[in-house]
Formats: structure tokens, sequence, C-alpha cells
């Protein structure tokens, strides 16, 4: 193996990290944008979940449930 063989297979080594780095700094930055969407979405769905627990924790509710069964 002469020294140009070595040469080329030390810059694709080089080109082959820098790439490798490169894509794993964008698959970060997409799971990081991802990860905030989902925060946002399940704060709204707690939010929404709390809503319906005091809505049919209300007493006036469950009074008109009871009046409909009968």
């Amino acid at each position: 193996m002469g020294p140009f063989e070595i040469a080329a297979i030390a810059i694709i080594g080089g080109f082959a990290i820098s790439g490798y780095k490169t894509y794993m700094k964008s698959k970060d930055r997409n799971n990081s944008q991802e990860v905030a969407a989902l925060q946002d979405e399940l704060t709204k769905l707690k939010q929404r979940v709390a809503t319906l627990e005091s809505i049919v924790t209300d007493k006036s509710y469950q009074l008109k449930e009871q009046i409909n069964k009968l």
C-alpha cells in the first residue's frame, strides 16, 4: 500500500466522519423540535382533562345524570 492510497483512505475517512457528525446534528435538531411539539400537545391535553374532570365532578352535573337515569 503506497502513500497515495493511505492519503486517499484518510481523506475519505475524514469526509465520512464529517458527514456523520453533520447528520447527527441535524437529527438532534429535528428530535428537539419534535419533543417541543409533543410537550405542547401534552400540556394542552392535560388542560382538557382537568376541565373534563371539573365538569364531571361538579354536583350539578351529577344531579343531572341522576335525573336522566330516572
